[in-house]
């Protein structure tokens, strides 16, 4: 299964979110299937996380983005559990403070773009000042229309520095989200996440949709491409995300240092 060149959305393309199904699962017939191919791939992730992490030239950056209950927390701890954490870290992006807010709206994210040899997720991420600012016309749209021209200068600057980009939106369908949310008020171990903006924000399920389906048309680059990831079965959430960052990693045929080369990359930091 080629999942990377399946969900990956066509840069300069027209793109429209109704098009994918959040229930597709690619002729995956079986949950036990799908979590022992997932095993499978993890385990190469470890490998691959370890190579990157001494070849010390390129760092890789996984956006995750979703609707609430879309399975970005899930998809971290499933995808990522098997990563030694000295080289992978999350960060959650929230309401922007006082001090970010009197910054441009990128300054915040830049100080987490992981350095070279570390895999950074951001949980949620810039692109909420092209989503929630949108939906809740918490900025003019002069303001926000400005802002998929420079989120795509400045992933360009990124990839150009050596900066991997994969952003993967967790499609799932407004039926499945009700369900989760109902889930989660009957799980103890889930019920914290629940609080009244979740019911709140499902008004505005159609704005949202809206919102992304621009976000992801306008910003899926061959240097930071968005994949559309079907969400609605975990399992095979969790597949294609591995696959898609496994394929990613191979792609760049990464190789322990030599001897050789660590003198010469020591002697570079010492300068």
């Amino acid at each position: 299964m080629n999942l990377r060149k399946q969900f990956m959305v066509k840069p300069g393309g027209k793109f429209r979110l109704s098009d994918h199904d959040p229930d597709e699962v690619c002729n995956v017939d079986e949950k036990k299937e799908a979590v022992e191919l997932t095993l499978h791939l993890t385990g190469r992730l470890v490998h691959l996380q370890k190579v990157l992490y001494a070849e010390h030239k390129r760092s890789l950056l996984i956006i995750l983005q979703g609707m609430d209950a879309s399975g970005k927390d899930g998809t971290i701890s499933h995808v990522m559990s098997g990563v030694n954490p000295q080289g992978c870290y999350v960060t959650a992006f929230k309401e922007p403070t006082k001090v970010e807010l009197d910054h441009d709206f990128l300054w915040r994210v830049h100080q987490h773009v992981p350095g070279r040899g570390i895999i950074g997720i951001f949980n949620r991420s810039h692109y909420e000042d092209v989503l929630v600012v949108r939906v809740h016309n918490l900025v003019p749209k002069d303001v926000w229309s400005k802002r998929y021209d420079q989120i795509n200068a400045f992933e360009e600057i990124l990839a150009e520095n050596n900066v991997v980009i994969l952003k993967f939106f967790l499609n799932i369908s407004k039926d499945e989200q009700a369900r989760r949310l109902e889930e989660r008020k009957i799980d103890p171990e889930k019920s914290w996440k629940i609080s009244e903006a979740d019911e709140a924000e499902r008004k505005f399920w159609d704005d949202y949709q809206a919102a992304y389906q621009d976000a992801i048309g306008k910003c899926s680059t061959k240097y930071a491409p968005w994949f559309v990831i079907p969400a609605n079965k975990k399992w095979f959430r969790n597949l294609a995300v591995s696959q898609i960052i496994v394929d990613m990693l191979d792609d760049l045929k990464l190789k322990y240092p030599t001897q050789v080369n660590l003198a010469k990359r020591n002697s570079k930091a010492r300068q």
